[in-house]
Parts: structure tokens; C-alpha cells; sequence
């Protein structure tokens, strides 16, 4: 009778111990997704004023600008990180366009407004870059929590489900090539 209430007091106590990590494990990922939500917001946030700024001194690169304002519009709309990698792949390379089409008008390159710009939006690449590594690495020890046996029947009687990747489509896994010019 003493042996089954130690085993059972012991599995209790395992079981709260589990359910513990899990939920410390969960919020992890949470936090780390709302890292990278607030660099995308960053980015966002930049990419109207890049566009104006664009349009200032190429107005006639619409075909550009319309699709940078699309795919901000679209990223802004979606949820899921997989998802929302996708769209945020295509909106670099978009964004990479658009400074392309800054090399190609000497005054817009010399704007100090555009070069301002242009530091920002590296510098919040950088950020967006650490937080999806984070992210990713948060994901994955949560995944790896919830997958394990014995821990598995823990994680799935309350409910720790896995967590997606935040991840670039196959077709956009490189990065746009962005340059300061001085």
C-alpha cells in the first residue's frame, strides 16, 4: 500500500513537473512569435514611406510600387507563420526591387530621406532575422516536449499541440541582396 502511494505521489509529481515545462515551453514560442510581430510591424510600418519615397522620384515604376503595397497589404492579413513566411519572403524580394529601382534614378540614391530609409529597413532585417532563428529554436524544443514519450500523453490530455516553423517558401529561401550606397 506504501509502495503505490510513493508510485503514485511520484507520478503525480512528474505529471506537474511536465505540465510546467510545457506551459513554460508554450509561452516561449508565444513570446518569440510576438518578437518577430513586432519587427514585421516595423517593416510594415517602412515600407509606405519607401514607397512614397520612391514615388516621388520614379512615379512611373508603378508596376513596383503596386506590388510592394499588395504584399504588405497581404502579410499584414495573414496569421499563420508558415503562411505568413511565404508572403514575407516575397515581400524582401519585392522590397529588394524597389531599391533596385532606387540604383536606377540618381536623385532618389542621393535622397537623404531614401538612405534613411534604407539603413532602417536593414537594420530591422537584421532584428526580423535573430527573431525567427529564436522563434524556430523556441518551436522546436516546444515540439520536441509535446512529441516524447512518455511526455506525449501528458501533452496531449491538456492540450500542447505542436507549434509551426516560421519558414520561407522553397521558391524564396534567398534573401533580396539590399546595398547602402554612400
Amino acid at each position: 500500500m506504501i509502495a503505490m502511494a510513493v508510485l503514485l505521489g511520484g507520478v503525480l509529481v512528474w505529471a506537474v513537473f511536465l505540465y510546467n515545462r510545457l506551459v513554460r515551453l508554450r509561452n516561449q514560442v508565444r513570446t518569440a512569435w510576438a518578437d518577430i510581430d513586432v519587427q514585421l510591424i516595423r517593416r510594415h510600418d517602412l515600407v509606405p514611406q519607401l514607397v512614397s519615397a520612391v514615388r516621388a522620384y520614379a512615379g512611373h515604376e508603378a508596376a513596383v510600387l503596386e506590388a510592394v503595397t499588395a504584399l504588405r497589404a497581404q502579410a499584414m492579413q495573414q496569421q499563420a507563420p508558415q503562411a505568413l513566411g511565404e508572403v514575407e519572403s516575397e515581400l524582401e524580394q519585392a522590397i529588394g526591387r524597389l531599391f533596385a529601382v532606387g540604383e536606377a534614378y540618381p536623385d532618389l540614391k542621393a535622397s537623404e530621406n531614401f538612405a534613411r530609409l534604407q539603413e532602417d529597413l536593414v537594420a530591422v532585417e537584421e532584428h526580423l532575422q535573430y527573431a525567427r532563428r529564436f522563434y524556430n529554436g523556441a518551436v522546436r524544443d516546444y515540439n520536441n516536449a509535446t512529441q516524447r514519450i512518455p511526455d506525449v500523453a501528458i501533452a496531449r490530455g491538456f492540450g500542447f499541440n505542436g507549434a509551426e516553423f516560421f519558414q520561407a517558401g522553397s521558391d524564396a529561401r534567398t534573401a533580396p541582396r539590399v546595398e547602402l550606397k554612400s
